[in-house]
């Protein structure tokens, strides 16, 4: 694997965890042998509970229990919106204002299995956002969901206007190349083969958690950086993302 799986933060009551891209959070209902959080913490550590779970190709960080009486406290804050959960997010286009709020109702498509869509039959679902920075053409957010809805923050922000910078389901492109950062000012080089992507998964990343320890009563404050592929993607923005263009 390219980037492995971290244990941030474990006693004998919570385990958090950096998931990289790719990896599942809880087992797949059709092929359980496909790597997930659930069965390598369960096979590390022993008896785990799930408290929630983030899409696959999103980075970031996921609490599990360890207890039953922890799975107890740490799902009612979940439910009780007490948790804190924030992502990074890269979106097309410039932002209208710098902070806003998104309360539309998300429901399953009833066309596309595994597909949400806002529809007024749709549960309710919040998502509070703020501008972290601006470029040309692209700006990174972030994203305090109050909800916890499948695909949430990525059909939120594109009922906005503002897809993910990489989403093949709900935005408009499925990798992020050099090109569409230095456009016309780009050149290949001398290199004959084909481009190579910075990044290739939504450019989505759960990067803090804030919740109160169900035994401590603590409140506690967890942070996980973006992986190599999301700073690689910002850091080509930082360098030429804010360029005049000729």
């Amino acid at each position: 694997m390219k980037n492995e799986i971290a244990i941030l933060y474990q006693d004998d009551a919570i385990v958090i965890v950096s998931k990289p891209s790719g990896v599942l959070s809880i087992p797949d209902r059709f092929d359980a042998t496909k790597l997930n959080l659930y069965h390598f913490l369960k096979q590390k550590l022993g008896e785990i509970y799930t408290v929630h779970r983030i899409d696959r190709e999103t980075s970031g960080i996921v609490c599990f229990a360890r207890t039953v009486e922890a799975h107890k406290s740490l799902s009612r804050q979940f439910e009780e919106r007490s948790a804190e959960k924030y992502y990074l997010a890269l979106v097309e286009g410039r932002m209208h204002a710098s902070e806003g709020i998104i309360d539309k109702p998300i429901a399953e498509s009833m066309t596309e299995p595994g597909k949400m869509v806002i529809a007024r039959r749709g549960k309710e679902s919040v998502t509070h956002w703020r501008v972290l920075e601006t470029f040309n053409h692209y700006t990174l957010i972030e994203a305090d969901i109050k909800t916890g809805r499948m695909h949430q923050i990525r059909i939120h922000l594109q009922s906005e206007g503002y897809p993910l910078a990489i989403d093949a389901v709900y935005g408009k492109k499925d990798s992020f190349m050099l090109s569409d950062v230095k456009l016309r000012k780009f050149r290949q080089g001398k290199f004959s083969e084909e481009e190579r992507p910075l990044m290739s998964r939504t450019t989505l990343h759960a990067y803090r958690l804030v919740l109160t320890h169900p035994v401590t009563g603590e409140r506690m404050n967890f942070i996980c950086e973006p992986p190599k592929d999301f700073q690689a993607v910002l850091n080509q923005l930082r360098k030429w993302g804010r360029k005049k263009e000729n």
